[in-house]
């Protein structure tokens, strides 16, 4: 009597390909930007993202549009005032204010415009 032999799984498999790879399930998206000017040097900015590895990365997306936004308008400093995140159906969100100037600010949450937007585009965070 003659017995079947099977295929080691690892060799069926090598011969298996799929067209495309599929992006992994835990891949950051940036859902987009929102920015609203509220008073003179006044600016909020609410982003949205789905899939962040901690809240700290939704942080870092509000903080990322808040320096381009501050090059675009010929400013060169931010002063962080307040975020909030939280997660709305899916979807995280950080509602962050900001006020923008051309001068470093007085205040110990400062930020360099141009330094923070080389570090976004760096590390692949999108901006405004």
């Amino acid at each position: 009597m003659r017995m079947a032999r099977s295929i080691p799984p690892l060799l069926m498999a090598v011969g298996c390909t799929t067209a495309e790879p599929e992006a992994p399930r835990d891949a950051r998206v940036y859902e987009g930007v929102e920015t609203r000017l509220l008073e003179g040097d006044l600016v909020q900015f609410e982003v949205k993202m789905s899939n962040p590895r901690t809240p700290l990365d939704v942080k870092a997306y509000s903080e990322c549009a808040a320096a381009q936004y501050t090059l675009i308008r010929g400013f060169g400093f931010a002063r962080h005032l307040r975020t909030n995140v939280y997660e709305e159906a899916g979807i995280w969100v950080a509602d962050a204010v900001y006020t923008i100037s051309p001068a470093l600010p007085r205040g110990e949450r400062t930020i360099d415009a141009e330094v923070v937007a080389a570090n976004c585009a760096e590390n692949g965070i999108p901006m405004v």
